[in-house]
């Protein structure tokens, strides 16, 4: 992970899709013929290797025809495990301890996909600014795993396959690309019917068995892991604050505003700034910066 926080470019600021409408059945999608071509090209060659270990990478190459990916991970979500990491393309090398980092491990927890998993996002395409909080993109989450890792934007296919199981492909736009046009973006949603078809028929060949990605005893190391960080998650400051006080501190550290909080929680947004600097006086912190300094320092020692 590198050490210096660079700015966001001018033209690539994810607010900039604040309140962005979703495309309906007139919403006028163009693309040149050729790009057309090789998308169907790409998905063809998909579907004929779909029983063969490097079928992911088929599905990958074939939504680069569509429009200009930096980098994609295509991940495993089982219920109550850390996710699985499937597939990675064009992650540079000095970046994917951070990235992978951030999502197989403690950081995953705070991460807006995750959470709106977790709570039951409906299968489909989403671009990140749907997804999290008001405040995220001003949250030191997004600017120690998002902006440090050489990532501005995130845009995220989930697929239900069964079982309490769901496989994630992220598409990944950075500092060495452009940031997606809000017509592109309405591209890949409309290939979205199409992605979770392979990704379904690719589940239900059974391409995702434990012994085919990694031992079994692995997952239980993971899983090991998994409570280990969710335990500490929960107890964050458990010793010195009182319950309100910890969900106060929860939302603050996921991207949530004061006013988004206590929406969330059916309270003021008085009581939340009460909340708030109670919390900061008992952990010894001044800002949010410190407040999420110390709960990564928490989930390292627990």
């Amino acid at each position: 992970m590198i050490s210096t926080l660079r700015s966001l470019p001018r033209d690539c600021s994810p607010a900039r899709l604040r309140g962005m409408s979703k495309p309906n059945d007139e919403t006028l999608i163009t693309m040149p013929f050729g790009a057309l071509h090789k998308w169907h090209g790409g998905m063809r060659e998909a579907f004929a290797h779909i029983d063969e270990p490097d079928a992911l990478q088929y599905l990958a190459s074939a939504l680069a025809q569509l429009v200009s990916i930096e980098s994609m991970m295509i991940s495993l979500e089982r219920k109550d495990r850390a996710p699985q990491l499937l597939y990675q393309r064009g992650i540079a090398q000095e970046y994917q301890v951070s990235i992978l980092e951030r999502y197989f491990a403690g950081g995953y927890l705070l991460d807006p996909f995750c959470l709106a998993v977790e709570q039951g996002l409906a299968q489909g395409f989403y671009h990140l600014e749907e997804i999290a909080p008001d405040n995220f993109f001003d949250s030191d989450y997004y600017k120690t795993y998002y902006l440090k890792a050489n990532c501005s934007e995130d845009s995220y296919y989930i697929v239900d396959t069964g079982n309490d199981t769901k496989i994630s492909v992220s598409l990944f736009q950075g500092f060495g690309g452009e940031c997606l046009r809000v017509e592109q973006l309405n591209l890949l949603r409309a290939v979205e019917p199409l992605v979770r078809e392979f990704i379904s028929e690719f589940s239900r060949r059974g391409l995702q068995r434990s012994d085919e990605i990694q031992g079994d005893n692995d997952q239980g190391l993971r899983d090991d892991l998994k409570h280990r960080v969710q335990t500490a998650f929960e107890q964050f400051g458990c010793d010195l604050l009182t319950e309100r006080e910890r969900e106060v501190a929860h939302m603050v550290l996921r991207g949530h505003s004061v006013k988004s909080t206590a929406s969330q929680m059916n309270i003021s947004p008085e009581t939340v700034r009460m909340h708030r600097k109670n919390l900061y006086l008992k952990l010894e912190v001044g800002s949010q910066s410190e407040l999420f300094a110390l709960f990564i320092e928490w989930l390292r020692g627990h």
